[in-house]
């Protein structure tokens, strides 16, 4: 039987992925990976444990904030970048640069091989589909670089050919925009309002960083309201 894990960050696009997951494995088939990177919004990971006991799956979470101690992504807690308050298509205008401040140094390839190798010992006698929530909006102008399509296509290749083709990787939204991954959750019945996509620590998103301005766009190209933002300004 086919088996899958699911890195979930308790934000909008890794939730839609563990709905899909769910649907098509049913939760005793899936797993949610987690991971503590030293985020200056581990809030997220908060958001995740309530996702994950809303489908009851299983949950694992890793520590591999010591990875990034020599980083000052602007992404890090401890980085003293400020965070720009903008677009992420405007950042990359400011800084004339296709990387962003909050580009944190290679943290799909590192999730998905943390996620490759977990699965693989996991599961030992299954095939396992492992998914990411990548989509078009993440590497629009080249900003995350470890979110294209190039990317994606080259660590499932190696994922597959490192695991004797048992861990095939999932990228459901790669060609598509947050917008399409919001549709389908909605589809879904994904519970929006429990999920966290806000940079800042805050107890209620911020709606001025890059990832809220997209959040925001994404449900109102759906013609509704972000059910996380109706939870807290009713």
């Amino acid at each position: 039987m086919s088996k899958a894990v699911v890195l979930s960050s308790g934000g909008l696009d890794s939730t839609t992925c563990l709905a899909i997951a769910v649907n098509k494995f049913g939760a005793e088939n899936v797993s949610a990976l987690s991971v503590f990177y030293g985020q200056r919004h581990a809030k997220e990971l908060e958001a995740s444990v309530n996702v994950a006991n809303f489908y009851n799956v299983a949950r694992y979470e890793f520590d591999a904030a010591e990875i990034f101690r020599h980083s000052n992504s602007a992404l890090l807690d401890k980085s003293t970048e400020s965070l720009e308050k903008i677009s992420y298509a405007a950042q990359i205008e400011k800084n004339r640069s296709q990387k962003i401040s909050t580009y944190v140094p290679f943290r799909n390839g590192l999730m998905l091989s943390m996620a490759a190798s977990f699965a693989d010992g996991l599961y030992d006698d299954d095939l396992v589909e492992i998914y990411i929530g990548v989509h078009s909006d993440d590497t629009a102008g080249h900003a995350y670089a470890d979110c294209s399509a190039q990317f994606i296509a080259a660590m499932s290749a190696a994922l597959r050919i490192g695991t004797y083709e048992k861990i095939h990787l999932v990228a459901p939204f790669l060609c598509q925009k947050k917008s399409d991954v919001v549709k389908v959750g909605l589809q879904l019945g994904v519970p929006y309002e429990l999920t966290w996509s806000c940079y800042e620590r805050g107890d209620i998103p911020c709606g001025q960083c890059a990832t809220c301005r997209d959040r925001a766009q994404a449900f109102a190209l759906n013609g509704v309201k972000d059910p996380a933002l109706v939870k807290n300004f009713p």
